[in-house]
């Protein structure tokens, strides 16, 4: 008697338990799949944007695999499953900075009559064996998760050797050949050294930061990026004196307005800029100090003393180890995936999601949403792409600066200054006034159309919780917000989110825009 056909309900329901018990073997009867291959998709890189894509590919049950493998820093430093985010970027920079909160709480707490005593005293260890408590908590879900919905996972590095085929490479040697009908990239980026004596041998980065095994001490963080900037932060908070070394300027990229807000706030906090100066060399003295030596854009040289030194100078994507020329994927200068089509590559069937894609934005929610909608796109049926205009994001700096939307600079250059109008204000939380605390860096701004009903094209704030209060706002400015429906809006009070709809002085009049009352 001849065996049913696959489609047959016996066969089928045989097929379902196959796929629930064994992965691999889900070739033998998965609907919809190509037997060319040996995967429907595989995406090399275990970050937010490639588990985000790979889990919504196995909803639709298609035979996914997930490539991941992180080459250790040059101190060593190494982590699980989860990316970037998960492992030495969001989640431990999130938990570091409440830390550092929770020191000014305290401060601020005997204002509110807490009988706190003078000596109190922070443990490092115990707060870096909670962020990687927490972290490996995350890195054990990511791997029920992918189990629990079929993916199968591999802990190892994969190049392409054509443009279907794929060689993963395990850290003991072992090699294995896959093919998928689809790939995606999502190998993220990596923090960049500079080339200077002493740099790898002896300093640090954000890769490291969350999990050294002693206190930092007395630190230099050399870059004014927002990693740069949130570290240094954090550090200060938590007691360590912290110097920044700084090129030029801070948050290029941002509304410098409000980056000048950020630093001016750190330095009143303590934390030392060194400005326009750049590294030379990093020594180890006798004694484990380091020692750095620095030069200025006139010539003068020299030596700064710290106990650690981490460099937060920008980063690189993580593409030169991919063998992406014999699978014709171009790259850009920079290094990143060439995008053809949203997150299509050069070759039509191999994809780039997260911060290796050029013209991307480099945040994990992005990475999500992105890995997520180009899922549904492949085996949904959906035609939704992602919206990478209007993206809000928060730099998690003692006091935080939040924004959606262009910055002042770039909506001039867009649209000319004559064209635009800024409202804005000075505002202090109320939170602040008992605990005495200067308010003189909370500030927010809408940047605004010049005519009809002026809509909203950038929104900024610096303050407690900004991020917190920027994602309601978020979402009305993705939708088309204009002052004048925030300022028909009541606000909520008393409440820092509520200055943002009574924002009513404008940059143009002059006036002097500090928050006196209601």
């Amino acid at each position: 008697m001849a065996l049913p056909m696959c489609g047959s309900r016996l066969l089928f329901l045989s097929c379902r338990k196959i796929h629930r018990l064994s992965p691999i073997n889900r070739t033998i009867c998965s609907q919809g799949s190509s037997d060319k291959y040996d995967y429907d998709l595989l995406v090399i890189g275990g970050g937010s944007g490639g588990l985000a894509c790979a889990k919504e590919a196995a909803q639709y049950d298609k035979k996914v695999m997930v490539l991941d493998y992180v080459d250790p820093t040059p101190k060593g430093t190494k982590w699980g499953l989860g990316g970037t985010c998960v492992n030495v970027g969001c989640i431990p920079k999130k938990l570091m900075h409440q830390a550092a909160l929770l020191g000014e709480a305290i401060d601020d707490s005997r204002k509110y009559g807490w009988q706190v005593q003078d000596d109190v005293t922070h443990s490092w260890d115990t707060l870096v064996a909670g962020v990687q408590n927490h972290v490996k908590s995350l890195n054990w879900g990511h791997r029920i998760q992918l189990k629990d919905k079929n993916v199968q996972y591999m802990n190892a590095k994969g190049s392409f050797v054509d443009n279907h085929t794929v060689k993963a490479v395990t850290a003991k040697g072992k090699e294995e050949l896959v093919t998928a009908e689809n790939i995606v990239l999502a190998t993220g980026m990596r923090p960049r050294y500079p080339k200077i004596p002493g740099a790898l041998e002896y300093g640090i980065t954000s890769d490291d930061i969350f999990s050294l095994k002693k206190p930092p001490g007395r630190t230099l963080v050399i870059g004014g990026s927002y990693v740069a900037l949130e570290c240094a932060g954090f550090l200060n908070g938590l007691g360590f004196p912290t110097s920044v070394m700084v090129r030029s300027i801070c948050l290029r990229g941002f509304d410098q307005q409000m980056a000048r807000l950020v630093t001016d706030q750190m330095q009143s906090k303590g934390v030392e800029f060194l400005w326009h100066i750049v590294p030379q060399q990093l020594e180890q003295t006798q004694d484990d100090h380091l020692t750095m030596t620095w030069m200025d854009g006139n010539g003068v040289s020299g030596h700064l003393h710290y106990d650690t030194v981490m460099f937060a100078i920008g980063r690189d994507p993580e593409t030169s180890s991919l063998n992406l020329d014999l699978a014709g994927v171009e790259l850009t200068a920079s290094g990143k995936i060439a995008s053809k089509n949203g997150e299509q590559s050069s070759v039509p069937h191999i994809y780039a999601l997260g911060d290796i894609l050029q013209g991307g934005i480099e945040l994990t929610p992005v990475a999500i949403k992105a890995g997520k909608l180009l899922a549904q796109r492949l085996f949904g049926n959906q035609t939704h792409t992602m919206d990478y205009e209007k993206v809000a994001t928060t730099v998690f700096t003692p006091l935080e600066y939040s924004c959606v939307g262009l910055s002042e600079e770039a909506a001039i250059e867009r649209h000319g200054e004559e064209n635009i109008e800024v409202y804005h204000a000075f505002y202090k939380p109320v939170e602040f006034s008992v605990a005495e605390r200067t308010a003189e860096f909370c500030y927010i701004k809408a940047i605004c159309t010049g005519d009809g009903d002026q809509r909203i094209l950038g929104l900024h704030i610096s303050g407690p919780h900004a991020g917190e209060m920027m994602q309601g706002f978020a979402a009305a400015v993705k939708c088309g917000l204009t002052y004048h429906q925030l300022a028909s809006t009541v606000g909520i009070h008393p409440t820092s989110a509520e200055e943002v709809a009574k924002l009513h002085i404008t940059k143009r009049s002059g006036l002097d825009p500090t928050v006196t009352g209601c």
